[in-house]
């Protein structure tokens, strides 16, 4: 299941059909988490933003199974609240006022996987790109802090240069915070290996430079523009050189840090502190505790 390597994740089962667990259980099992001391919790599941469904959203012991109101009731645990796999369905706009009041994470992890409708339609994902950017930005507009993370595939069988172009172009629009990008190879057993027209090796890996040079120099001037902000940060790991942490805007694993390289032997692992952010690179930022 999870590709976080943490030990903070409420997670479901990651293959196969659906299958929601009541929300009163989660709420429980994140309840014992935080009593224990655990400062940040993430919502992981093969699609989040589908929780539920499949069980009709009932209602059991007092809370119902839907996404906005477990949000709600893991928001006022008080711990960070970070949610993953989260597909852009309209109801998700449900969530951003939730992030505005401070009770979840301003971050959405959303796998975007392609702009262009030709590719989403052979990927057999939703094609609306357009009305896409328009989400982004209510989101925005609604929360100006969010951070949106997506991963992306080049190189999906019949992908032309036009369609990479389109790709390319969308990200320019959508400036998200943070992105992966995996170039597309075979899976035993998947419907795509008997596509036609697979895209070569050279030309895959020519499609992934371009594009993370584009993401890179997206990353690096959101970081710039945090430099003289104060934010919170939790703190993950402590050496000689310096204190190893997240804002609310890093996931563990998969994100950048922000380190503290002064004045950090006083602080402990798992505390959130306040710094000021002194320093950006392409992927991390620097600070001291204010």
């Amino acid at each position: 299941g999870c590709n976080h390597k943490c030990k903070f994740c409420i997670i479901p089962d990651m293959r196969g059909r659906l299958q929601s667990r009541p929300a009163h259980a989660i709420l429980r099992e994140a309840e014992k988490l935080v009593q224990n001391g655990v400062n940040e919790l993430l919502v992981i599941s093969q699609d989040t933003s589908a929780y539920g469904v499949d069980i009709k959203h009932a209602e059991d012991r007092g809370h119902r199974a839907h996404i906005t109101d477990l949000a709600r009731d893991l928001g006022a645990l008080g711990a960070w609240l970070r949610l993953h796999y989260v597909y852009p369905y309209p109801h998700v706009r449900n969530l951003i006022p939730l992030m505005a009041e401070g009770l979840v994470l301003p971050y959405l992890d959303i796998p975007f996987q392609h702009a262009h409708p030709g590719v989403l339609k052979r990927m057999a994902r939703p094609a609306a790109a357009a009305k896409t950017l328009d989400e982004i930005a209510a989101w925005r507009d609604t929360c100006p802090d969010i951070t949106l993370r997506s991963t992306f595939i080049v190189g999906y069988p019949g992908e032309t240069e036009a369609e990479f172009q389109t790709l390319l172009d969308w990200l320019d629009e959508a400036q998200l915070d943070r992105v992966g990008c995996f170039q597309y190879e075979n899976v035993d057993g998947a419907r795509s290996n008997a596509l036609p027209d697979h895209v070569p090796d050279e030309v895959k890996q020519d499609r992934w430079n371009r594009f993370m040079e584009k993401a890179q120099a997206i990353s690096a001037a959101k970081l710039e523009a945090k430099v003289g902000r104060r934010m919170d940060v939790i703190i993950d790991e402590i050496d000689d050189e310096a204190a190893t942490c997240r804002t609310k805007a890093d996931a563990p694993e998969i994100d950048g840090n922000l380190f503290i390289d002064e004045g950090f032997e006083n602080l402990s692992m798992g505390q959130i502190v306040t710094v000021e952010v002194e320093e950006a690179g392409e992927y991390d930022l620097w600070g001291r505790v204010v």
